[in-house]
């Protein structure tokens, strides 16, 4: 609000109008999040209405850094935050409150959003904050943009193939070592899975504050490819050399697989003895927590009771001492007098300081000489005299400055 302008609409033929960004004073509204020039196109004109109102839109292309988790990657969800906040001004100076609220934002930006691209947008929230520079505050207006991946790309390119290689390196142990070297096929599985990571390594995010997951899967499958390597070479060793070795003896074959094999295995619960043990113990707990039933009703009841009586001696007292000073003198004078509490003079000057507080100064009134544009812009020429400072007639009182956006992209 412009309290330096207010023009009659009907005198000067027109409720608003085009001026240059120069000629009239504009908040310093930054981006804190801001890293790079703004390569949108410059609008270098702002809307003056004729209560004094002004409108600056402009659009912005922002570069901002975000701290992003990327654990759950592909299927991440960032939270990316976009603050306004006045440059040089101070909260008593400027006050930023919000525009509209941040569903209709949401609403809007999802219904003008022509491309999402990697990023699908599930909603936009806010929040009002004051920031402390050397003990003074600056006031401030917070946006969470809320994004999430759309993961089926990195699906298609990483998980599905990778998946695929780790499953034919698994199957490998269908084939026969007589006939097939598997030691051979297993070595040029790892070298093309290892190429696959090399190629595929653009797609992988490179920052974040954690390790990303499918990171970790992947080092897990090579891992295990290595493994299935050296597990082929050790089942080769032992059949090539069983020749030269006389075969296992069979008590052996008994000590290993039947006495062994019942101490690891052993026998499971039956659902029945668990039942029996855990449903004791689980009403002995509820009864514990729950405590007797009989002693919460009373007591509930004796607490209301012992309230709803001292209630009534209170309103007992006070009726008796009504009808005591019912029909006296005194009493008359009492209520005659009460009004007259408050001087007259006070109540006229909590009056005045009321009217003070909400209009401290009237704006300036501009007249047109003729009901169009010339003759707007020529009233509008005192005005743009005092593009320098701040617009209002008492600098104690802040500028209101209402914030509003539609993210397109």
């Amino acid at each position: 609000m412009n309290e330096f302008v207010r023009w009659d609409p009907t005198q000067c033929g027109s409720d608003k109008i085009s001026l240059p960004r120069k000629n009239i004073w504009v908040p310093d509204i930054v981006i804190n999040e801001f890293m790079d020039e703004n390569t949108a196109p410059f609008v270098p004109y702002v809307y003056l209405h004729s209560d004094g109102r002004v409108h600056d839109a402009s659009p912005i292309r922002v570069v901002s850094s975000c701290n992003l988790d990327i654990y759950t990657f592909p299927f991440d969800i960032q939270n990316c935050t976009m603050t306004f906040n006045s440059y040089i001004h101070l909260a008593k100076d400027i006050m930023i409150v919000l525009d509209r609220d941040a569903e209709n934002i949401t609403k809007l930006s999802k219904s003008w959003m022509t491309t999402m691209g990697e990023w699908e947008l599930l909603d936009i929230t806010s929040h009002h904050s004051e920031g402390d520079i050397g003990g003074n505050y600056i006031d401030e207006l917070v946006f969470h943009v809320r994004v999430r991946r759309r993961a089926t790309l990195y699906v298609v390119n990483l998980l599905i193939p990778s998946c695929f290689l780790i499953t034919v390196d698994l199957f490998s142990f269908l084939l026969p070592p007589q006939t097939v070297d598997r030691s051979s096929f297993k070595m040029t599985l790892i070298l093309g899975y290892t190429v696959f990571l090399l190629i595929m390594n653009d797609l992988l995010p490179i920052t974040g504050n954690t390790i990303p997951l499918i990171n970790v899967f992947f080092s897990l499958c090579l891992a295990l490819m290595v493994t299935s390597l050296l597990e082929t070479v050790l089942i080769t060793n032992l059949l090539c050399g069983s020749a030269d070795f006389s075969p296992v003896p069979r008590w052996v074959r008994v000590f290993v697989l039947e006495i062994l094999g019942r101490l690891v295995c052993l026998p499971q619960k039956t659902k029945e003895k668990s039942t029996f043990c855990m449903k004791p113990y689980a009403e002995a707990t509820q009864q514990k927590a729950d405590g007797p039933p009989e002693e919460k009703g009373p007591a509930l009841e004796d607490k209301a009771l012992q309230e709803l009586r001292s209630l009534g001696r209170d309103l007992q007292a006070i009726r008796l001492q009504v009808q005591q000073q019912e029909g006296s003198q005194s009493s008359q004078e009492w209520i005659q007098r009460c009004p007259l509490k408050v001087k007259p003079s006070k109540v006229l000057f909590i009056f005045i300081s009321v009217l003070m507080h909400v209009a401290p100064c009237s704006s300036i009134m501009q007249n047109c000489s003729r009901p169009d544009t010339p003759s707007l812009l020529e009233a509008l020429q005192p005005v743009f005299k005092l593009n320098a400072i701040r617009p209002t007639m008492n600098m104690s009182t802040p500028t209101n400055v209402s914030i509003g956006f539609v993210l397109f992209g």
